[in-house]
């Protein structure tokens, strides 16, 4: 199957919510003030966010639309609408620049990050890129062994210690091994829950000052992994991490597992923030850059 199929089959559940809603809205014999309040109920309920459904149902009401609308003519019409919101979040992830090209990848436990981090080495593997992986959720003895596993399945070394290390000791040993060695990506692990939010900033911002040591123009990259199936708890997510530390883009896994997929485009409208991967599934190829277009269409259960 075609990435494009796998990110449609993945948002499956996503569009079907969509489209049957859609289906009633423009099954009235003409297109009026109503009908795109009942589209912003729609869009909103389907969780695109207050702004996002706004704007979108105010950009169809520039439309002109005929007595009756076919309903994939409405359909595409709202997936361009989507794709414009989502345009300025389709962001390729740059890794050079810099040697290494340092990424800390954060975010709350569960939300699948150290498992896309496995699936970003794999691919910049794939790429003739050299790529360190660091451990450096160490609170997590289960984080550490899984990483290692990835390092295996990728091909890329891991630097590891023993639970409970200091995160931000690793961090800085890393980066002064990958430099010795012409390393091209050093990608790091972090804890995703500590007792606190005042502990996980206190850790999240020594690695930063650490690495600094080393590469004062490191993290290149500070990359937020967020679920799908949480829905707008995603949101709360992002607002807490900017907080925490200068988080540079986004990463959506898991889109496969709920039908709350619209969630991605009210993080675009309210945060602005780059959009580099999205993930449908568990094998390592189901993490692809993200594709404003591509995503709209699927999202709204059209084809390619």
């Amino acid at each position: 199957m075609s990435w494009f199929g796998r990110l449609k089959e993945g948002l499956s559940r996503s569009a079907g919510a969509l489209s049957q809603g859609l289906a009633g809205v423009f099954g009235s014999s003409r297109v009026d003030a109503a009908t795109l309040q009942d589209l912003e109920e729609l869009l909103i309920s389907s969780d695109l966010g207050v702004q996002a459904s706004a704007r979108i149902a105010a950009q169809l009401g520039e439309k002109r639309w005929g007595p009756q609308v076919p309903p994939n003519e409405a359909r595409t019409a709202l997936a361009d609408a989507i794709a414009t919101i989502l345009q300025p979040a389709e962001r390729p992830l740059d890794v050079t620049g810099a040697k290494p090209f340092v990424v800390m990848l954060v975010g709350v436990n569960g939300t699948g990050k150290t498992t896309t981090i496995g699936k970003l080495a794999s691919r910049l593997r794939g790429e003739g890129k050299s790529v360190l992986l660091v451990a450096g959720d160490t609170f997590r003895a289960a984080a550490i062994e899984q990483l290692k596993a990835w390092g295996e399945r990728s091909g890329a070394p891991v630097l590891a210690r023993e639970a409970g290390a200091d995160a931000a000791g690793l961090a800085f040993d890393a980066l002064t091994q990958a430099k010795t060695q012409g390393t091209d990506v050093v990608l790091i692990d972090t804890a995703g829950r500590l007792q606190n939010k005042a502990n996980l900033m206190a850790e999240l911002a020594k690695i930063v000052r650490v690495v600094k040591k080393v590469d004062a123009s490191a993290p290149h990259a500070v990359l937020l992994v967020l679920d799908a199936t949480t829905g707008q708890n995603a949101r709360a997510q992002v607002a807490a991490f900017k907080e925490l530390v200068q988080v540079s883009g986004l990463i959506m896994a898991k889109l496969d597992g709920t039908a709350r997929g619209g969630m991605l485009v009210a993080l675009a409208e309210e945060f602005g923030l780059p959009i580099h991967f999205v993930g449908v599934g568990e094998r390592v190829d189901d993490l692809q850059p993200f594709s404003a277009n591509a995503f709209a269409r699927a999202l709204v259960g059209l084809e390619s």
